[in-house]
């Protein structure tokens, strides 16, 4: 018994570790959206004397913030969508069909987990810009599809794999092919590993700050990540507004990862089918 307290408790003490380690600057930055510049240089993990909302009600009503989130929102959402459209297709048929040269081709594409994307960054700023997509939200969202697809395309042919044959072949005896089998019941039943890879997609993308500075030079186009860059310049002395813009800026991926928490854990822990 004692054994056992005592292994529970290293483990509670390690995850204390680990989450302080993003809870105090993720705290800290929300807070010093409430200090003054004083209190920052001071006191920057401590609580604010006054509780000042006039940084966030000034990003709140400034129109670039909300343009920035936007342009950050669509190049995410559509990155997702294309990610889990192409990579869940590519995997079924890994998965589920035979041909000629599947291995070899799918070794060719985990290859892709091993290229670095820094490596990379002057042949495709070349490629977009021959595309004509240079400075549109295209530039950086099929660049962000092409390098999300190696590690889509892993984790669903890993789910797809540990579904039952026994319900495949039912449904090729009721003459259900491949094409109707992904989509009336691979589909249903992937939603964990499907909102496991939207979240990873989806934070990556929020996130991304050498794409969109490399292919977006149009201010009215930034993402966030940008915009906190352009926003830093302007206030450069004023620490306490660029730390409530990140605030704000940060929190539709914070939400998405909290909404999506339970699939990304049935996801990553074996899927919903049971044999």
């Amino acid at each position: 018994m004692s054994g056992f307290t005592w292994r529970s408790a290293s483990r509670i003490c390690v995850l204390l570790l680990v989450s302080s380690l993003i809870v105090i600057p993720l705290a800290a930055t929300i807070l010093g959206g409430f200090k003054t510049d004083g209190e920052l240089r001071a006191e920057p993990f401590g609580l604010p004397d006054v509780w000042r909302t006039e940084y966030y009600a000034e990003i709140f009503a400034d129109t670039r913030f909300w343009r920035y989130l936007w342009n950050s929102l669509v190049i995410s959402l559509l990155t997702v969508a294309l990610t889990l459209i192409l990579g869940s297709m590519a995997a079924y048929a890994f998965a589920q069909a035979k041909f000629f040269g599947s291995r070899f081709l799918f070794s060719y594409l985990l290859l892709g987990l091993m290229f670095p994307f820094a490596a990379a960054i002057m042949p495709l700023f070349l490629t977009v810009r021959d595309l004509g997509i240079l400075d549109t939200p295209w530039g950086v969202i099929l660049p962000q599809v092409a390098f999300g697809l190696a590690f889509s395309i892993m984790f669903f042919r890993t789910f797809f794999k540990q579904m039952p044959p026994e319900l495949f072949e039912a449904a090729r005896v009721d003459g259900c092919g491949y094409i109707r089998f992904y989509f009336y019941f691979t589909l249903p039943l992937s939603t964990p590993i499907l909102a496991t890879i939207a979240v990873f997609v989806f934070v990556q993308s929020w996130n991304n700050y050498l794409l969109p500075l490399i292919m977006l030079n149009d201010r009215a186009g930034y993402t966030w990540t940008l915009g906190a860059m352009d926003y830093r310049g302007e206030y450069i002395s004023s620490w306490n507004r660029t730390l409530a813009f990140m605030t704000m800026t940060l929190t539709p991926a914070v939400v998405f990862f909290i909404a999506a928490q339970k699939y990304i854990v049935a996801g990553l822990t074996g899927g919903s089918v049971k044999g």
